[in-house]
């Protein structure tokens, strides 16, 4: 990801120091395309869509902070995770973490080759690689998700003109075509899909983030949230605050694994679009990662903050525990 864009979600970033390791939205309109025989394409669809997660409670917004660092692996081999976007700043910290988890990792990427130069040669029973577009409905040959238990995209774009839009790399293309595509491909026999989005998406239309959505950015990400939800695939969506730590596009595999998340390990889970603040890339991609084996948060939006302190690092008790805390209020 360019360091040298705004953001508030993990598609757009902002002018931050980059310091290296060691140290409601519109009703969805639903547009002709593709739909490679998907069952979670409109004209498929015969699941019954899950609304619930999408209506903000009386008392939607909770907060947890747990202190508490241990760096804890776990082994799951019988998992094959398609992480969309793998080569952004979010997306190769995930990619990373599942590697360091021994999970079986494809990548879908534009660009293959970025695959090499960030994670390096892997032996194809633990990283494959293959080439597609999300933004282009028919690179997205079925093949692509034979044996894919589970998908994380996170997939962006700047929220206002940049170089990142050359190639028609819009927030239209990025976040509501390409996720209506990769959606409309997935099989019915996934597990999950984690979708990486932003906060303030539902409040696009007000201030101050009328001023992010400017170029429709948040509005974009919204039609994208609500095609995941209406879809009938399993899902849950992370909302990340503003984004730092990195990226860390220009380092490699081993020093990806050493890097930290600085004073800011302390992590803040909400509900109902009401969290607002910052978050280290680093929670982010964990996030993503425990929710794969936390079965309450399907179904369900949860934004993300990171504040300092110590925080639950690996740890797949504490994370349930600050998931938990968030869904039962």
């Amino acid at each position: 990801m360019a360091p040298n864009s705004l953001t508030l979600s993990p598609s757009i970033d902002l002018p931050l120091p980059v310091k290296p390791p060691t140290q409601t939205s519109p009703s969805l309109p639903f547009f002709p395309f593709r739909t490679l025989n998907s069952p979670y394409s409109p004209r498929n669809l015969k699941r019954k869509p899950t609304l619930a997660a999408s209506v903000p409670r009386s008392n939607a917004f909770t907060e947890q902070v747990i202190q508490s660092d241990t760096n804890q692996t776990s082994l799951s081999s019988s998992k094959l995770v398609l992480v969309v976007g793998g080569t952004g700043g979010v997306g190769q910290l995930v990619v990373a973490s599942l590697l360091d988890r021994n999970i079986r990792a494809r990548l879908l990427l534009r660009n293959p080759e970025k695959a090499i130069t960030l994670f390096g040669e892997q032996d194809e029973e633990k990283l494959q690689v293959r080439k597609g577009d999300t933004r282009n409905p028919e690179d997205l040959d079925p093949s692509i998700f034979e044996g894919v238990t589970h998908v994380i995209c996170c997939t962006g774009t700047t929220a206002f003109p940049s170089k990142r839009w050359d190639g028609d790399n819009t927030p239209e293309r990025t976040d509501w075509e390409g996720v209506r595509n990769l959606v409309s491909a997935l099989p019915s026999s996934l597990k999950r899909i984690i979708l990486v989005s932003s906060v303030g998406v539902t409040k696009f239309n007000e201030l101050p983030w009328s001023i992010m959505n400017l170029f429709g950015v948040l509005k974009y990400k919204k039609m994208g949230e609500d095609f995941v939800r209406n879809s009938g695939c399993p899902y849950s969506i992370i909302r990340p605050g503003r984004l730092t730590d990195g990226p860390y596009t220009s380092y490699d595999l081993n020093t990806l694994l050493q890097a930290t998340a600085g004073e800011r390990r302390a992590v803040v889970i909400g509900q109902g679009d009401k969290l607002v603040g910052e978050v280290s890339r680093l929670v982010v991609a964990e996030a993503c990662v425990q929710a794969l084996d936390i079965d309450f948060t399907q179904g369900q939006i949860y934004e993300i903050n990171s504040v300092q302190g110590e925080g639950p690092g690996k740890d797949p008790r504490k994370w349930e525990q600050l998931f938990k805390a968030a869904t039962s209020n």
